[in-house]
């Protein structure tokens, strides 16, 4: 990353400044450090993720024609899966970690989202407590005490009668 970083500004500035303007301000790098460092191959790792990457992103990205394929909607395990049926041995984990990377995600059905009505105004104050805190009620049906901001089954119509926890204020 600091390689990239003197790689992208060494022509205005030169290496060994930019290597002592790094280091005044406690990133340790040395010319020699930085030379050698690009005289290094890529490591191995480096070169796999760069492979899985472009494999994943067949899978992940639009087309030629501006359309995704199915795979699109793999999540990490799935993607994994079929990168194996393809013959790629590759890690899950490794899947996992390159997906992240990129920002891609599958499609999940797992938790859905309540619904949100509402959002509490903290300038308005609280309606009273009408009941007075006491929820005994003489009969079924005589007294309901839910939210305002939510009412599941008490929607005109419903054929539904409010469970004890909801309904309607008395």
């Amino acid at each position: 990353m600091i390689c990239g970083f003197i790689d992208a500004f060494k022509m205005a500035f030169g290496v060994v400044p930019m290597c002592r303007a790094l280091s005044a301000h406690g990133v340790a790098v040395s010319p020699r450090g930085y030379y050698a460092r690009l005289s290094r191959p890529p490591s191995r790792r480096a070169l796999r993720d760069a492979w899985l990457t472009g494999l994943l992103r067949e899978m992940f990205e639009p087309g030629r024609n501006g359309r995704r394929r199915p795979e699109s909607l793999y999540g990490a395990v799935k993607a994994w899966g079929y990168l194996r049926r393809q013959g790629v041995g590759v890690a899950r984990c490794t899947v996992e970690r390159l997906m992240r990377a990129n920002g891609w995600r599958g499609n999940s059905r797992g938790r859905r989202r309540k619904p949100v009505t509402t959002t509490p105004d903290p300038a308005n104050p609280r309606h009273p407590d009408l009941v007075g805190r006491d929820f005994r009620a003489e009969r079924p049906g005589r007294l309901l005490v839910a939210d305002f901001t939510y009412v599941p089954g008490t929607a005109a119509g419903s054929a539904t009668p409010p469970s004890s926890s909801t309904g309607s204020l008395a």
